[in-house]
């Protein structure tokens, strides 16, 4: 039975209303508002300011109605051989050592290389980041900056799946190599960054950067093969070697989070409100999805911008009251989630859906958005980490990352850029000896419905279309529940102009 959104009031008590539910965002605001917003007010100012250099260095690595998809989605369909990584800022090449204990070692699809065929290795040729032992691949992530470890996790995650790759597998003799570089929260640190990748990787993979349009024209320029976490930005959108392992398209909304609270919550659809932080995709994206759920039957009275400066969200929450809105969504970082939480508590409005995308998926908004946050729907296109038990890709995911930095935090740009790794690995065994960055970028423009072995909801990585299929969290106890089950709603989506 899917409920409205429950938390407790100021006095402890927990108030509970009639059947209702909560739905959510869009595929885009999953990656482009989270990256444009996670900035912290007074921040945003800083991040264009003063181009920090790209380090580089070498970490040894180691050894309508729609369909339902199974949440632990289905094969994907690949075109070819071929993938592509980002650079990091050190070398890695070795075990991947730093863990304690074994970490698991999977099998069929789970493999290194998958199941993939993988090509003859007869004319084999040395070229950028190759050597006769070794094929270097890049990571360029925001590591620096205004937020210090922004996307780390992406960068983690690399690391932990040269290491995984390292310890049992080869393309043609050669080992996984891992430049990390960081493009600290900057367009032109990003821009630096695969400068150098043109000369010192074969590929990136796994790249994260909330500026991410500095290095699109490097990375074209020189063919450099570019498979990332995602892409944020037009520019890199638009770059002809770049593609994303979680697949957007601005101009593209799915369908399955109107449709959602259509069906569960009639009301709450008809009285609706967009907030979105006054800064880089957000603000675009907030209006971009309001416009394409109202296409799809829903009804906004409210579509506002905040300043990242604003502290005092009372007069929006006030704003909302006077509308009678019954569903608010927000696109910002967890911290603004947990503010405008809080001032909807303190002031009494307690709406049957309060949604928000992936970025609120965290351990920040969860322990400091406290009962403030109870109630609260996210959709998701990912396994979530509490059903990691059912989805062995993800515990290997969860296990190789702690082998190469105990303690570390997994996390949704982290699980992404392990499909990266894995797209490059299972395109580059495929294409053996007929490995080149042509042929690496030429077939990953061929791969659709990929899912990294039901890591994740099918994405279209070589169109690069937004992809469709979503499903649904909530925060009960302090803890994310499925609510509508654990498929995903595959209900297209809706494109805006």
């Amino acid at each position: 039975m899917l409920e409205r959104r429950v938390r407790p009031d100021r006095r402890g008590a927990t108030r509970r209303g009639s059947l209702a539910l909560s739905a959510g965002v869009a595929v885009l605001s999953l990656v482009l508002a989270a990256c444009g917003s996670q900035l912290d007010p007074g921040t945003v100012a800083q991040v264009n300011g003063g181009a920090a250099g790209a380090q580089g260095g070498t970490v040894p690595g180691g050894d309508g109605s729609g369909t339902q998809a199974d949440g632990t989605a289905p094969g994907s369909t690949g075109g070819g051989a071929g993938s592509s990584t980002t650079g990091g800022g050190g070398t890695t090449g070795g075990d991947g050592g730093g863990g304690g204990g074994s970490a698991p070692t999977g099998d069929g699809a789970n493999a290194p290389t998958g199941q993939t065929k993988a090509g003859g290795c007869d004319g084999f040729k040395n070229g950028p980041g190759i050597t006769d032992s070794t094929i270097t691949i890049g990571n360029s992530s925001d590591i620096s900056g205004p937020v210090p470890g922004l996307f780390e996790q992406s960068q983690d995650a690399v690391k932990a799946y040269v290491a995984y790759f390292n310890q049992t597998s080869d393309i043609c003799g050669r080992k996984l190599a891992l430049k990390a570089y960081d493009s600290r929260t900057d367009a032109s640190a990003d821009q630096q960054a695969y400068t150098k990748a043109c000369d010192e990787t074969f590929a990136m993979v796994g790249s994260m950067s909330a500026f991410d349009s500095g290095g699109a024209g490097a990375a074209e320029g020189c063919g450099l093969p570019d498979i990332r976490t995602a892409a944020v930005t037009g520019d890199r959108d638009s770059c002809g070697t770049c593609f994303g392992a979680q697949s957007t398209n601005a101009a593209e909304f799915e369908n399955a989070v109107p449709d959602y609270v259509k069906k569960n919550f009639p009301d709450a659809a008809a009285h609706a409100a967009m907030l979105y932080i006054n800064a880089g995709a957000a603000a675009e994206n907030g209006k971009i999805q309001a416009e394409a759920m109202g296409r799809r039957g829903m009804h906004f009275d409210y579509v506002q911008g905040i300043d990242v400066s604003e502290f005092n969200y009372a007069p929006y929450v006030q704003q909302m009251k006077d509308k009678g809105v019954n569903y608010v969504q927000m696109i910002a970082s967890p911290a603004q989630f947990v503010r405008l939480a809080q001032a909807m508590q303190q002031q009494g409005f307690d709406p049957d859906v309060f949604m928000l995308d992936p970025t609120a998926y965290s351990p920040d908004y969860v322990e400091n958005g406290g009962d403030a946050a109870e109630g609260t729907t996210v959709f998701v296109n990912f396994t979530p980490f509490e059903e990691a038990s059912s989805n062995k890709e993800e515990q290997l995911y969860l296990s190789w990352l702690q082998q190469v930095k105990p303690g570390a935090k997994p996390g949704f740009f982290g699980l992404f850029a392990w499909s990266a790794a894995r797209l490059f690995v299972q395109q580059a065994t495929a294409l053996g000896g007929k490995l080149t960055r042509d042929a690496m970028v030429q077939s990953v423009s061929k791969v659709d419905d990929w899912t990294a072995n039901g890591l994740h909801s099918p994405q279209h990585v070589g169109s690069k279309h937004t992809g469709d299929c979503w499903r649904f969290l909530q925060l009960k106890g302090g803890k994310w529940t499925p609510v509508g089950g654990t498929k995903y709603a595959c209900n297209g989506v809706t494109t805006v102009n």
